[in-house]
């Protein structure tokens, strides 16, 4: 049966009834015609029509279609990410679910946390990466330097008696001070059976300054000559590698030693006392960072509603205004890929591109290519998401109007479709 016009909302109705009932765990076996729909090529948008074929899209005539889904002049995009944020976790069903519904309602199929406990995939097992909620991959844990980052978020729950002492080293992070004690500890980690793998930099141009200061509990990271080293056998054993930077001479260590993925732009908590030229990023890595294919997570919504909220009263906010915008500049100059991430706990990636967006530098165009495919493509390198192609996933987001012309139109999702079900109504 065709519907057009008005019949875009029955049909909706329709296959949401059906698909909440049949089909929670897995693609579609059916065959959807999906038509009139305005699709996102990358560039611009263009008429298409695709069918939706065991959660694939088509733009060939399979066999057999069993139903029309009519779009009605409505514009289709992949779905959002989120590519750095860690309240995917669980605290039991009741705060899962709202997460999972605030993230679908956002647009955003997509979830990378960059430092879980390892007990939390197993605990949300069946409740995610299923067509009706959120796929998410995470870390399993970090590693880091003895006494360094994330030490302090881990001292303050155990003493809040959130977690205990065995969630802190061998759970939540693996501190090592020496190779030896890396490839120990490594072998441990990957029994974890991690999605990707964090390590942590913090201030390492003053390694040995903070090595075995107690002042800097929690503000070092793991020193940065054993880098290139760690993270050559973690891709020996098949592993990506996010490495966690603050300063410019992080990102340049992290470059050289063959990080995957840069979690942060530099100087997304810049101090003010350290100068915020230590935050600035050179133009040759930049270039660097573009020809090895990196990408860099932004998490730069909280500095940048802090700058706007406090500018006036604080003028060298003025001044670190200038060494973010100087630096996503740099990176997109360059072609740096970009992905969306706002590490900032209770929010979603809404939070950052909406403040990206207030900082005026970046077109629309260029937000919604960062956000739907930069970020999906680093958060599952493996999968053919991210882009609206033939052989990729049927995950998609039909829209009000053209984002292109109004980014506004992100907020007004009309349908969402994962894996080839329409998702239950938001």
């Amino acid at each position: 049966m065709r519907h057009t016009k008005t019949g875009l909302f029955i049909q909706f109705l329709v296959l949401n009834l059906f698909f909440n009932t049949y089909g929670q765990t897995q693609g579609s076996g059916k065959t959807y015609l999906v038509i009139n729909g305005i699709w996102f090529t990358g560039n611009g948008f263009v008429k298409q029509t695709f069918y939706c074929s065991n959660g694939i899209l088509a733009a060939k005539k399979p066999n057999r279609v069993d139903s029309i889904i009519d779009l009605a002049g409505k514009y289709v995009i992949p779905p959002f990410g989120e590519a750095h944020n860690h309240n995917v976790e669980w605290y039991g069903e009741e705060r899962f679910y709202k997460l999972r519904d605030r993230y679908l309602k956002d647009g955003i199929f997509y979830v990378k946390n960059p430092n879980n406990l390892p007990k939390v995939p197993g605990q949300l097992a069946g409740r995610i990466n299923t067509p009706q909620s959120i796929d998410v991959s995470f870390s399993n844990g970090s590693i880091t330097a003895p006494q360094g980052h994330p030490l302090g978020l881990v001292k303050r729950n155990i003493d809040r008696e959130v977690w205990t002492i065995a969630d802190g080293e061998g759970g939540f992070y693996y501190s090592v001070d020496n190779l030896k004690e890396f490839y120990t500890k490594w072998e441990t980690l990957k029994k974890t059976k991690p999605g990707f793998i964090k390590l942590y930099l913090l201030y390492s141009e003053e390694y040995a300054k903070r090595r075995t200061d107690s002042n800097f509990f929690a503000w070092k990271g793991l020193n940065p000559a054993m880098l290139k080293t760690m993270i050559e056998k973690i891709h020996k054993d098949g592993y990506r590698v996010a490495v966690h930077v603050e300063t410019s001479a992080d990102f340049h260590t992290a470059l050289l030693a063959g990080a995957d993925e840069i979690n942060h732009t530099p100087g997304f908590r810049a101090k003010e006392d350290y100068g915020f030229e230590n935050y600035k990023i050179a133009e040759a890595d930049a270039k660097l960072a573009a020809r090895k294919k990196i990408a860099v997570v932004t998490t730069m919504g909280t500095a940048i509603d802090n700058i706007f909220k406090t500018i006036d009263s604080l003028p060298y906010k003025a001044t670190e205004k200038e060494m973010i915008i100087h630096n996503l500049l740099v990176l997109h100059k360059n072609k740096v890929r970009l992905a969306i991430g706002s590490d900032a706990y209770g929010q979603t990636a809404r939070f950052e591109i909406d403040h990206l967006k207030k900082l005026g530098i970046f077109d629309n165009l260029t937000l919604l290519k960062m956000w739907c495919e930069t970020t999906a493509q680093t958060i599952f390198p493996g999968r053919k998401i991210g882009y609206l192609k033939e052989g990729y996933e049927a995950s998609f987001l039909v829209l009000e109007g053209n984002p292109v012309e109004d980014f506004k139109y992100t907020e007004r999702i009309m349908m969402r479709v994962k894996s080839g079900l329409i998702m239950r109504n938001l």
